[in-house]
């Protein structure tokens, strides 16, 4: 169970407790009415009704209850870059999936966050942005349903800036650009395409360095011929957040991600993942309203490719 308390300004006196809370805290209307049957909402530590009027110095707090749990834990040691009561960020390897899934239920960091918090008894796994099995780095994670609210809703905005490595197969044309090519989606596989019908994606790209690398191509059953070809690391910055957004874009420009076994090829060095790694956070904390920035090196498996 979570809780926000705060003192009504001058400015705020003769409102009604509902439209302050909702004002002020950017509450849904539907959750302020939950909130109200389920005894979360106090005016100077007794219940409040919506309609009730407040006054300059009234302290209000807002109480939301815990959901209830069905999840196991995954015990493994994680690399926590930030904590606080409100939310955590969360340096995740490759690959473990983000969430669980039909598919895979109990080794995801949703139940390794769950043993890490002690296995509490109520529970809800709370994640702002989204990473794929594949890719590693930074992941922020409410530890509320509100603040996961105020998160999200900074997500696509300049207030909630992310950056990304990424070596690829390849090199782009220009040191630095921006690609910008609308992203739709097969309906009958997981794999995300370029069309003029898709949603608009912006991704802003710079090159960081080149490297050569040598390739083997065998020739019948006995021979090999060697391929030199560049590989190249590359620092991204998302303008926009679609699904796999980065491998389409970087595969859309002849430099798929290396390793990336659905847009380019993949690489017996990077079993279950691809060279793709959330590098960099910055958002503004939905209680303090401080600037939190938090940056992660890139992993040696994927530093040694472009070395």
């Amino acid at each position: 169970m979570s809780d926000y308390s705060f003192k009504v300004s001058k400015t705020e006196e003769g409102m009604k407790a509902g439209s302050l809370i909702r004002s002020r805290m950017h509450i849904a209307a539907g959750r302020l009415s939950s909130l109200k049957f389920n005894n979360g909402l106090f005016l100077n530590g007794k219940s409040v009704h919506t309609g009730d009027t407040v006054h300059e110095g009234d302290v209000i707090k807002v109480v939301f209850p815990d959901d209830d749990c069905r999840i196991k834990p995954y015990d493994i040691p994680l690399k926590i870059m930030y904590e606080d009561q409100f939310l955590m960020v969360i340096d995740k390897p490759a690959p473990l999936p983000t969430v669980s899934s039909c598919c895979k239920e109990e080794n995801t960091l949703e139940n390794a966050v769950y043993a890490y918090l002690g296995c509490p008894e109520k529970f809800t796994y709370r994640p702002v942005n989204r990473l794929d099995k594949g890719t590693s780095g930074l992941l922020v994670i409410a530890k509320d349903p509100h603040c996961q609210y105020l998160l999200q809703k900074q997500l696509h905005s300049p207030d909630f800036v992310r950056r990304y490595f990424a070596v690829a197969d390849g090199c782009p044309e220009n040191a630095e650009g921006v690609i910008d090519a609308p992203i739709g989606n097969d309906p009958g596989s997981n794999r995300r395409y370029i069309s003029p019908e898709g949603k608009p994606s912006v991704t802003h790209y710079r090159v960081i360095r080149t490297a050569d690398r040598e390739d083997c191509e065998r020739q019948g059953d006995e021979s090999s011929t060697s391929i030199v070809q560049v590989r190249s690391l590359i620092e991204l910055k998302l303008e926009t957040g679609r699904t796999h957004q980065i491998r389409v874009h970087l595969s859309s420009i002849s430099c798929p991600v290396t390793g990336d076994y659905i847009y380019g090829a993949e690489h017996p060095g990077l079993p279950g993942r691809f060279s793709l790694h959330s590098c960099y956070v910055s958002f503004i904390h939905p209680v303090t309203g401080e600037r939190i920035e938090i940056s992660s090196e890139l992993p040696p498996e994927l530093l040694k490719l472009v070395e």
